[in-house]
Parts: structure tokens; sequence; C-alpha cells
């Protein structure tokens, strides 16, 4: 599977809307270029992983662009669109909302503020809670409404973070852990520093499954939080991909057992040092059998110059144009657990047997009907929820990506995505 990962879009309004005079367009422009280029050589991608700062400033109208975009960058690289996954970024927060709202800096300064022993607690306890927690994600409401159309939005208290399950054959499922890194970002409006913002281990179960590979994307990397060591030590130990933004600084840093990619922004600012557009294609492919299988990690990281202006392979320590890395698979074991007597033998069940519903929604076909689904009108969304059962009369007063991001799992958990799939299709034919 080919994975593209790029960071810190950064679709600024109003100058987005005039593509004729938005100077960043080009540079969008010769990347999709350069993508079609190198998968016409390398195949199609099967999924584009987006790690935050698609806005600049949470307004509406930059998602939509970003979205009209990023159906250009799909086409150009193969890609189906439903296999677009986000993450937020700093400047996906809508900064009004926090200078201008007492609950959103009240809900942040509780987990700021709070003892290092308590911040996990403090930030539970807020994110519980239906007011606080609507408070701390009130911020992140265009985000969101972007988000919902990837399965990707962010509520509570069921969704600090997402997972999605890619399959890479060979019996190997390659698990995407989208992590929420600005709960606190913004904070009374300013700007974010190292050691202020908060991930908390929440977010960093990562639970050990046989055959199954964990990927961590998030926009800020592990020393922009509060609880740096205790993160990196978690996803260090937990994934083998790392996928980080923010820092406008392409990196790869290749360990023994885990490879980390610093994405270089897609648009950074023109003016500032260092001005370095970039992005990375990753080849995975799992060889072997049985306990002697591996994944085999190709790396090209592709940066912008001007001179022949257009994108160049980044060259390895050995002047090779790609970075090779191999980690052995999580080894499948089988259970073992003596009958009763008088009873047959039987499989034991084992956590990894029960599949976590929101992770089991990743093939492409349920991916494609939750797409069309909130591409319907708002009558017909609520409509096919309350004939179905999926939600109740009271929670018709969520927001809509929440309301609707749990009607969806509930049909996955009741086994009911072929009906919805039929309502939907009688619908679209309206």
């Amino acid at each position: 599977m080919l994975l593209l990962h790029i960071s810190d879009i950064h679709f600024r309004e109003p100058q987005c809307l005039q593509p004729d005079t938005d100077p960043d367009r080009t540079y969008r422009t010769l990347l999709l270029q350069a993508v079609r280029r190198q998968t016409a050589t390398l195949g199609p991608v099967g999924a584009i992983l987006v790690g935050g700062d698609i806005a600049f400033k949470g307004h509406p109208d930059e998602y939509r662009t970003a979205l009209m975009w990023l159906r250009e960058l799909a086409a150009a690289c193969g890609c189906h669109f439903e296999r677009i996954f986000v993450v937020p970024g700093n400047h996906d927060i809508d900064r009004r909302v926090i200078t201008t709202t007492p609950a959103v800096r009240n809900a942040q300064r509780a987990i700021e503020l709070a003892e290092h022993d308590h911040r996990e607690g403090e930030l539970r306890t807020q994110f519980n809670d239906p007011d606080t927690s609507r408070a701390l994600l009130l911020p992140l409401a265009a985000y969101n409404d972007f988000a919902k159309l990837f399965n990707c939005q962010v509520y509570s208290p069921d969704r600090l973070y997402w997972k999605q399950d890619l399959t890479l054959g060979s019996g190997v499922t390659l698990r995407l852990n989208g992590l929420t890194s600005v709960l606190l970002s913004g904070k009374n409006g300013g700007d974010d520093t190292r050691d202020s913002l908060y991930l908390s281990p929440l977010q960093t179960v990562l639970e050990p499954a046989d055959g199954v590979v964990h990927l961590v994307m998030t926009h800020h990397p592990p020393d922009w939080f509060k609880d740096h060591d205790d993160v990196d030590d978690a996803i260090n130990n937990r994934a083998v991909l790392h996928l980080l933004g923010h820092k406008h600084r392409q990196r790869i840093l290749q360990a023994q057992s885990f490879v980390r990619y610093s994405a270089g922004a897609v648009n950074p600012d023109r003016y500032e040092p260092g001005w370095n557009p970039g992005y990375n294609l990753i080849e995975l492919t799992v060889t072997g059998e049985g306990a002697d299988r591996a994944l085999q990690v190709r790396s090209h990281m592709m940066q912008y110059q001007t001179q022949p202006e257009g994108f160049r392979p980044t060259k390895t320590k050995l002047d090779t144009e790609v970075f090779c890395d191999c980690f052995p698979v999580p080894a499948q074991t089988a259970a073992f657990e003596a009958p009763l007597p008088g009873e047959a033998s039987a499989p034991a069940t084992t956590s990894a047997d029960i599949a976590d519903v929101e992770a089991s929604m990743s093939d492409e076909e349920t991916r494609n009907l939750v797409y069309r689904f909130w591409t319907l009108s708002m009558s017909d969304r609520r409509d096919i929820a309350l004939e179905m059962g999926l939600i109740e009369q009271a929670e018709m007063t969520l927001p809509e990506p929440e309301r609707y991001g749990r009607a969806l799992i509930r049909a996955s958990e009741r086994k009911l995505l072929d009906r919805l799939a039929r309502e939907i299709a009688s619908r679209e034919k309206h």
C-alpha cells in the first residue's frame, strides 16, 4: 500500500477564494503534478493522511476550498476520496471563539492548571461532562463539520481521537490512530509554545494485537506537550509509523522499532526562514509468512526547489532517493484454554476477536456510505436516523458531527449498514 502524507496546507481566507490571485495555489498545483508523475510509476495511493492545519484560522470557507483541492489531489494520485484521513492542527482552531467564550477558556484553564498527577483525571472530567466538553470542542466546530465527511470528527465522551483500519494483506492490519493535539491550543487566543499542550494517556492506549501495526498521526510533535516524555515513550514503544506536522521541517528519524516522519508543510508561510514545501510518499509491503512476517517501509521524501521549479527527492546518507526500513509484524498466537470435562475443545475468544466497531468501519464501501450520508440534505439525514432508531429525539440538539457520527456507528454496531445503504440510495434518486 502506498500512503501520501501531507500536512500544514494552510488554506487562507480570503486569498484561497480568489485562485487567480492566490500566490500559494501554484505550489499546491506543482504538488499535484509531482504526485501524479510518481504514482504513474509507484502505483495508486491507498490512503491520503493529512496531518492538520488544513485551514489557517478555522474559517468554514477555508475548508470548502480545501475539500475541492483534496478532490483534485485524490484524482491525481488515484486514491479513492473516501480514503482521506485528517487530524486537526492549531490553525484549525477558531481562536475568536476562545477569546469571546468564557466557558472555553475556563475548561482549557482547568486542564492546564491541574497538577501533573491530576491532569489526566481533570481532562477526563472535563471531556466527559456534556457542557464542558462542548466548550472544549467549540473552537473546532468548522473543522468537525469538514472532518465528518471522512469519519474523522471529534466528539465527547466517545471520540477524543479516532481509529481506522486498513488491510495490508497476509493477515496484517494497519491501524491508523488520529490523535487530537489541540484541546488546549490557542489558550486565551494566543500562540502555543512548547510544553503548553496536553495529549494524555487517554490517547496513547494503542493496544497491542496480533497482526496489527499501529500508525500514529498527530499535528504536534511530542515536545509540544506537557506530558512529552510519556507521549514519546508510548508512541515509540507501541507504534511503528509516526506522522507529525506543525514544525514545517521535513525530517525522518529511523529507529530500531519505528520510523518517524516530520512533514514539510504543503504551504508554509513564504516569508518564514527555511521556507520549504514538501510531502512524503510511504510504500508499505508485507513480506514472509506467519511468525516471519515483516513490514517493509520505503519512504520518498519530496521537497520543493526553484531551479528547475518543482519537487525533488531528499537524498539518504548513501545518496539514494529512497529511505528503507523493516519491522517485524506482531506475531499471530493462538490462545489455549483447556475444555471443561465433557466439553469439546473450542478456540478461546481474545480481545482481538472482538472487533473495534469504529476501526471496523474503515473498509472502502462503508466509508463511501458515510460520505454519501453526509451529502444528503439535513432533513433526509434526520429522517433516516430517526426512522431507523439510530438517534433519540433528545439527541437532536447535539452538534451534527456528533449527532450523526453516533448514529453511523450505531448502524454498524446493530448490523444495519445494508438497510442504511438502501435508505440513502432511495433519497439520492429524488
